[in-house]
């Protein structure tokens, strides 16, 4: 999440979720259900909230417009839901649908930090050793009265080990943070997203998750009632991929021109082949959302795959990165003993002569 986000964690959504369909489908009325799911989360932003929705809710507003004045603790897949669900009278089985959804999210990852952790503690172990190497070669030449080996860009003893620590710590704070800023807005995220499916291995990993995401939200959206139109509006923001939503739009437009579901998402270019054929029987057979909430699990488990691939393409980027360090250094600290070698060599062949 970017700093400072105000949206309540997967986490305590998922345990939001879970609670408040048990209450509700053992036939604990919404207002209770409401206030002791709050009263529950360790998640102060989330208790706030809930407090605020019953406010709402007891000042006569429906549960949909409460949570709708709450948009921006709350993800707006978890409000389009709850307000098909609303109006259809499956709450708690949307909810239970909902906590399975972030629980997911929270598992991906999970998966997806642990399988980096080990390659950028070796990037971060080249950084610090590299600033350790600058101290000690300061403390070395302040004991023999000379000058520090200069072996990178004239960054030498303390200081050069603080310059070049800082130097690391900004290059990635600026990168989270331009990318947060960057994909803050829909124009962004969707720029940002469109080139990094450019990416290869990098592109494959997001198509699928965004894919994946809209089969499970189609599916669930459409069995709660939701219309064509409402549901691939939502189930395309579900996909938390801008270059997926910032097609929206066009296809509603098709849709509601008269096209099939098969054409409209087809313009679109970002589903395979074998989707689109899914979808397209479906549509002959009536079992649109019964085809996509049987694909989901297996497009899921693709996503995995392509967490996989684009973890361990990581791994051997930042293993490029540490040996392209150890590699420049031998080769600077090499130099610096060969250019003094011919300095020295010099210096006794002119006193000979």
């Amino acid at each position: 999440m970017f700093p400072f986000n105000s949206q309540i964690s997967w986490k305590s959504l998922a345990a939001f979720c879970r609670s408040l369909g048990t209450m509700l489908h053992s036939g604990v009325d919404l207002l209770r259900a409401l206030k002791v799911a709050g009263q529950q989360s360790a998640d102060p932003k989330l208790s706030r909230a809930a407090t605020e929705v019953i406010s709402d809710v007891k000042a006569g507003s429906d549960l949909t417009h409460a949570l709708r004045e709450q948009s921006d603790r709350f993800p707006e897949l978890t409000i389009d839901m709850l307000s098909v669900a609303e109006q259809t009278g499956a709450m708690p089985e949307v909810l239970a649908a909902l906590a399975n959804h972030y629980d997911n999210l929270i598992r991906l990852r999970k998966t997806f930090l642990g399988q980096i952790a080990w390659p950028v503690f070796q990037l971060l172990a080249a950084i610090f050793i590299v600033a350790a190497l600058l101290v000690i070669l300061g403390w070395v030449a302040d004991l023999g009265q000379g000058e520090p080996l200069d072996f990178l860009f004239g960054l030498k003893g303390v200081s050069g080990a603080v310059t070049w620590l800082t130097g690391w710590a900004i290059l990635a704070v600026s990168l989270w943070l331009g990318y947060g800023l960057a994909t803050r807005g829909l124009v962004g995220k969707t720029m940002v997203h469109r080139f990094l499916m450019r990416v290869p291995v990098v592109g494959g990993c997001l198509r699928d998750f965004a894919i994946a995401r809209f089969a499970w939200a189609y599916a669930l959206t459409q069995q709660a009632g939701m219309t064509v139109p409402d549901s691939l509006d939502a189930s395309l923001r579900a996909t938390a991929n801008g270059a997926f939503i910032a097609e929206a739009p066009r296809m509603i437009g098709l849709i509601k021109q008269g096209e099939d579901l098969t054409t409209a998402i087809a313009t679109s270019g970002l589903f395979p082949n074998e989707v689109l054929e899914l979808v397209r029987v479906g549509e002959a057979t009536g079992t649109v959302p019964e085809a996509l909430e049987h694909l989901s699990p297996e497009l899921e488990a693709r996503a995995r795959r392509s967490l996989d691939a684009l973890t361990a393409m990581l791994g051997i980027v930042i293993w490029a990165m540490v040996a392209m360090v150890i590699i420049f250094l031998v080769f600077r600290v090499a130099m610096i003993y060969i250019g003094m070698l011919n300095d020295a060599a010099t210096g006794a062949m002119n006193g000979t002569i």
